[in-house]
């Protein structure tokens, strides 16, 4: 039953007269509960401590400190009622014996949310716990002694705070297993809801902010496909910055590399930097092959896009596109509508840059209306930028898979001189109207999508 419709037993609580036990609960100053208020996610190192006493000069110090002992009066069936736990504690063969008191060892950090705990337990509220850090406290409580109806209570006053940055990174910080609670669930849905639209750009945060954030908070930005970014490469940055600032060894390092690989989109990285991953120390060797191996292929095979929904359940995330800014480079891809729909009736679309011939490339795809009695046409342009007092001549093609055969066919060709930072293609690819392009008769889009190829050669 809910303890929402339960009687509360207030009057009894720590009263001899509605009491068959006394409760005993020892607290001591060692360990810590999970420290819900630091804002940083600092990392417990163990300490290797070899105090010894010299002439029982060190007595105190080498010996630990008593811990202390806080009494109650407890009702046996209101208690076991409520939690599992201590249904387990007292019918171990403690109801047949004469034994009329329990003891509960708990931590010295534990014992407000403890105390909270128990008197929940009597009366379904906790009347006087309002903060944040402190109900966060208490669910930890209830977790850890498995009062289930507490569970639900502090989950449902907190997803009645506003949600904060800090308020989101404490919930982030609470131990695994209780955000995987089916009642503390919706309380991690709205923290990671509240941070991936928090940091959804990236670039714009301060560095010792992002470094800053836990474990969990960066896997969680990972899995977000709405990242505010140019491209994937910007992300292994602020990932593998992150990684190098909070784990000093290197094991240590690349195992959480590991660990957060499945969420990064490797197959969406530039040629350039993927080399580069082959060649330092980020992954043991046999990861950093098989994922660059991995990201080439899905590059060089457009049907491997195709079938993503299949292998990203095997994989992780890394066939999924983020919404970047830049379009990653490969067979260029266009979904009809959101994409296409979303350059009506002005707006362009650039791929991510690449390099040949040692000078950087981009292509740009655009919705545009040479004359003002003309239809809006797509259109698809190379833009070069063209670096210091050299030219560079290129060859261009550019073509599209068209229906029934689905074979690229040539939309257009030339040959250009560039000298500075200048665009060139055709504004009308396709020689209809705009409404022709992206109507649902239209023999350009396979699948729902628009496949482009460019292709170049220097002229020597």
């Amino acid at each position: 039953m809910d303890s929402d419709s339960d009687c509360g037993f207030g009057f009894a609580f720590n009263n001899v007269h509605f009491s068959d036990r006394l409760l005993r609960i020892e607290i001591t100053n060692d360990g810590e509960i999970t420290n819900v208020d630091s804002f940083q996610d600092r990392k417990r190192r163990r300490k290797d401590v070899n105090a010894r006493a010299v002439g029982g000069e060190n007595e105190k110090e080498c010996n630990p400190p008593a811990s202390r002992v806080t009494e109650l009066h407890i009702s046996s069936p209101i208690l076991a009622a409520k939690s599992p736990f201590f249904y387990k504690l007292f019918c171990n063969g403690m109801f047949e014996s004469e034994q009329n008191h329990v003891t509960l060892r708990i931590e010295a950090s534990e014992e407000a949310p403890v105390m909270e705990l128990l008197n929940f337990m009597y009366t379904n509220s906790l009347s006087s716990v309002t903060e944040v850090p402190a109900l966060l406290r208490v669910l930890i409580a209830a977790d850890k002694f498995e009062v289930a109806s507490c569970m639900k209570y502090c989950t449902r006053l907190l997803l009645n705070r506003p949600m904060t940055l800090p308020y989101a990174l404490f919930i982030l910080r609470l131990p695994w297993t209780l955000l995987l609670a089916d009642f503390v669930k919706p309380l991690t849905i709205a923290a990671r809801h509240f941070l991936v639209m928090h940091y959804q750009d990236i670039t714009k945060f301060p560095p010792e902010e992002m470094m800053a954030l836990p474990l969990l908070g960066i896997m969680m930005l990972l899995t977000s496909n709405d990242l505010m970014i140019t491209s994937e490469d910007i992300v292994y940055d602020v990932v593998l910055k992150w990684a190098k600032t909070n784990y000093s060894f290197l094991e240590e390092r690349q195992g959480i590399l590991r660990r957060l690989a499945r969420y990064i989109r490797f197959p969406y990285m530039t040629c350039p930097r993927l080399k580069k991953i082959l060649t330092s120390d980020d992954f043991e060797p046999s990861v950093a092959y098989k994922l660059v191996l991995e990201a080439l292929f899905f590059k060089a095979e457009t049907s491997l896009h195709h079938r993503a929904a299949i292998t990203a359940a095997s994989h992780g995330q890394r066939f999924i596109e983020r919404a970047y800014t830049d379009r990653p480079i490969k067979t260029v891809e266009f979904e009809v509508p959101h994409q296409c729909n979303a350059l009506y009736p002005s707006n362009r679309i650039y791929s991510q840059k690449f390099h040949l011939g040692g000078q950087e490339f981009l292509l740009s795809a655009c919705c545009n209306k040479e004359q003002p009695n003309r239809f809006h046409q797509f259109g698809l342009l190379l833009r070069a930028q063209v670096k210091g007092s050299v030219s560079l001549t290129v060859d261009y093609q550019f073509s599209a898979r068209w229906k029934p055969t689905q074979e690229f066919v040539i939309r257009g060709r030339g040959r250009y001189k560039f000298t500075g930072d200048e665009s060139i293609g055709f504004r009308d690819l396709f020689g209809t109207s705009w409404a022709s392009f992206i109507g649902e008769d239209s023999p350009y889009f396979i699948n729902e999508v628009l496949h482009l190829r460019a292709e170049l050669s220097i002229r020597v």
